[in-house]
């Protein structure tokens, strides 16, 4: 069976490179979407796109219904089968306006690559996260040792998730001149930070307690003093391997270069929750955390404004949609805390009425 076909795969290229520059997709975006137009052409045996009709799409639907997920070993996701079907149908349409395509695909041939209304409800439903608490982050913090320069590090990092909800990415890529201090803020300069969507933005230390503030304190002047590091180095550098005395390669201290991918950054949550007994929780969780304690201490619509852009969001409703749900145990909590004020404000309002009957009464006999 073929395993490419070279008109696709010019065809490709220039959709990848109308969606990197016209559409201005990020290229993880478009590696997703190269990933789904992979799996379609894999299904059909890799025929000419100018050979495509509406019952491929519907092939296609039906396989990915039964394709297991290589790492689960559980049938895809419906919301991955819709993300995967929803970029093909992009692809089609926009297939179908190309010079040499347009007498060969109809524009609602591409439609056949939608789900049903219910299975799309089911893909884009949302479901609660497991997200840690602020006593347990601090406690993370607490347990994590502090001896060499890598466990420094280590902590260093998570404590300033805490303080700011900045990314992986960014936590990655961020140099020691990015961080003030005095000022009590750190600057996500997207010329040199990994932001999402490369925007700029300031993010001022949040309120979390503790000894977050002190603990990247005490990292940058140590990387600044005794370290005699320059502005321009990473904050965060990367691990030095080399060969250990046991003739294996081993931790050899700080690199100073920064990480070039956010696998590292994930691989140190993981045995600083694990060690701390606490189930595992990515760095974009921190930003859960931080929102839920915005709610908690803000009491203005400017307050929750503020928290909001601090964490690089433009619209307050992006801070409270995709963060700030509350906990199912939370909900039941202040449901009944209101069914309690209820039954009290129901019990004042009868006592409030009986007053007033006995008074009218009083009244009358007067």
């Amino acid at each position: 069976m073929a395993k490419h076909n070279a008109a696709n795969t010019r065809i490709k290229r220039v959709y990848f490179d109308y969606l990197e520059h016209a559409q201005r997709r990020h290229e993880a975006s478009i590696d997703q979407v190269a990933k789904a137009i992979s799996r379609f052409e894999e299904g059909t045996g890799f025929k000419d796109f100018k050979k495509f009709h509406r019952e491929q799409a519907k092939a296609f639907k039906l396989k990915l219904s039964t394709t297991m997920n290589a790492r689960t070993g559980k049938l895809l996701s419906r919301a991955t089968v819709h993300s995967t079907l929803s970029a093909l149908r992009a692809f089609f349409i926009w297939l179908a306006g190309q010079p040499g395509y347009k007498s060969k695909i109809s524009y609602s041939d591409a439609d056949y690559f939608n789900l049903s209304e219910k299975e799309v409800r089911i893909a884009k439903a949302t479901r609660e996260k497991p997200v840690p608490t602020l006593e347990q982050v601090h406690h993370v913090l607490t347990t994590m040792p502090a001896e060499s320069d890598i466990e420094r590090r280590d902590r260093a990092l998570i404590a300033l998730a805490l303080l700011t909800g900045a990314r992986a990415a960014a936590l990655a890529s961020f140099k020691l001149k990015h961080i003030d201090l005095k000022g009590g803020c750190i600057n996500q300069d997207a010329r040199e930070v990994k932001t999402k969507n490369s925007k700029t933005f300031t993010t001022w230390f949040c309120p979390v307690g503790g000894d977050a503030l002190q603990i990247v304190t005490d990292w940058c002047d140590y990387l600044r003093k005794d370290l005699l590091w320059s502005e321009d180095d990473p904050l965060f550098p990367k691990t030095q391997i080399g060969i250990g005395e046991q003739g294996a390669f081993a931790a050899m201290g700080l690199a100073r270069e920064p990480w070039s991918g956010t696998g590292a950054i994930r691989t140190i949550y993981k045995q600083a929750f694990k060690a701390a007994g606490l189930s595992y929780f990515n760095p974009h969780c921190f930003r859960n955390v931080l929102t839920t304690l915005g709610e908690r201490i803000c009491t203005t619509v400017e307050e929750m404004k503020a928290w909001s852009q601090n964490v690089g969001h433009n619209n307050v409703m992006t801070t409270l949609m995709n963060y700030g749900a509350v906990p199912a145990t939370k909900q039941a909590e202040l449901i009944r805390g209101m069914a309690d004020r209820q039954s009290s404000t129901d019990e004042e309002a009868k006592l409030a009425a009986e007053i007033a009957s006995l008074m009218r009464k009083h009244r009358n006999v007067a």
